[in-house]
């Protein structure tokens, strides 16, 4: 086996890691990559679920670092199935953009309605699961 002197800042072994010496001793540069994303309501409510109640599948999730991709993909996943769910109630309910105009409050208190009914299909679907 051959002893070779490790240089004084960084040196690479054959697996790719990078050391710094410090002192007497050559400390690894791990670091992570951390990809900065935005939550919305839904990625903080999935967040805070799997930090309460679903603890071993946070911690997977974060040592792995598949995290922040789950919590993006719930956010998305979230915003389009409202979006699919308040334009099917609309229809169901055959509230058109023209009722809008002669009939505003009916029209806003619907649309809440709507909203409502299909963000807690998105918690019963999506998040609390």
């Amino acid at each position: 086996m051959e002893n070779k002197e490790l240089k004084e800042n960084k040196i690479q072994n054959k697996y790719g890691i990078e050391y710094t010496k410090q002192g007497d001793y050559y400390m690894p540069n791990l670091v992570l990559e951390k990809e900065k994303i935005i939550l919305n309501k839904y990625g903080k409510m999935r967040l805070k679920f799997l930090k309460e109640n679903r603890k071993e599948e946070h911690t997977i999730m974060f040592v792995n670092g598949t995290l922040n991709k789950h919590l993006k993909e719930i956010q998305e996943t979230a915003e389009k199935r409202i979006d699919i769910i308040i334009e099917q109630l609309k229809q169901q309910n055959n509230l058109t953009e023209e009722m809008k105009n002669t009939d505003q409050l009916y029209w806003v208190s619907m649309m809440n309605n709507f909203k409502n009914t299909a963000e807690e299909i998105i918690l019963n679907e999506l998040i609390y699961v």
